[in-house]
């Protein structure tokens, strides 16, 4: 297709591509990302922190085999308790290093963090009024919403990737790491992100308001969180919540990263855990795409 801005200009190519169109509007949104100092910067510190600081103060191994673990009225050395401590942890976490426990949880909070955001984007596109200029071009609806999604996925890997370097400098166990199970977790942290981007994108499809995406965000965020595996065995948490557990998609991830990065034993096994993850990934996205030629209007 040709296009003539005048009489006299030279006839202009329009590629209509939808993954010329699709790379086009990703990049714009990486671009806001990686050209922003301030951003990118607290980016790369805030998987820092919480390792740092909340990783290493929730030493709950010390508490076994940091020498305070005791059992009153028995004279056992130190030694043996504090092999009957890591057994424990073993028995618990699945490691005798919790840190570790939690450092692979943090790479499936990190990354789900990110993908909340997708949707603040779209928000501000119609805002600003860029929604509409892009909605008068040749790109397909479907690419708008899966731009958004790119960008988060992008995003959230690079930032899954400085967090597992940072927790293996702070020392997360590394013997079971093998270069199958890193590409194994990352490609379950793909699939969730790619589920739960989808998702937030389709809730801000319609909003006009930022206040109520981040009202959205506020309320799932500690939830999501706190409703998997990602900082405690599912195993011993309340009988009640046991089940909202076993259907949080970001607990499929963390199991398929505990599993592949520590060895240590799943909630269910790798086949499972990937179908569950690639349904809830592939079924959000269809809507998403589907939904976005519905709701997408200048």
């Amino acid at each position: 297709m040709q296009q003539n801005n005048s009489l006299n200009d030279p006839p202009v190519e329009v590629n209509k591509s939808p993954l010329h169109g699709l790379w086009a509007l990703t990049n714009r949104e990486l671009k806001k990302w990686y050209k922003a100092p301030f951003i990118l910067l607290m980016s790369l510190v805030q998987p820092f922190i919480w390792l740092a600081l909340f990783g290493k103060a929730m030493n709950i191994s010390a508490i076994f085999t940091g020498g305070s673990f005791n059992i009153p009225g028995l004279n056992i050395p130190k030694e043996v308790l504090n092999q009957l401590g890591k057994e424990i942890m073993k028995s618990t976490f699945g490691t005798s290093d919790y840190f570790s426990f939690l450092a692979v949880g943090m790479l499936s909070f990190i990354t789900l963090f990110t993908a909340m955001f997708s949707g603040m984007s779209i928000v501000w596109d119609r805002r600003l009024g860029f929604l509409n200029k892009v909605l008068g071009t040749p790109v397909a609806r479907g690419v708008i919403p899966m731009s958004k999604v790119l960008n988060a996925i992008v995003r959230s890997l690079i930032q899954a990737t400085i967090v597992l370097m940072i927790a293996t400098f702070l020392g997360m166990d590394v013997s079971n790491i093998t270069l199958f199970g890193i590409l194994g977790t990352f490609s379950a942290l793909f699939l969730m992100v790619l589920g739960f981007s989808s998702f937030f994108v389709m809730l801000a499809l319609r909003s006009k308001s930022w206040e109520t995406q981040q009202a959205i965000m506020n309320l799932l965020n500690l939830p999501l969180l706190f409703a998997s595996n990602a900082m405690f065995p599912a195993a011993f948490m309340p009988e009640w919540l046991q089940p909202i557990v076993k259907i949080n998609p970001v607990s499929y991830a963390t199991d398929i990263s505990r599993q592949m990065l520590l060895g240590a034993p799943g909630m269910a096994s790798l086949a499972f855990d990937f179908l569950y993850l690639g349904t809830f990934a592939i079924s959000l996205a269809t809507v998403g795409i589907i939904l976005s030629w519905k709701f997408l209007s200048k």
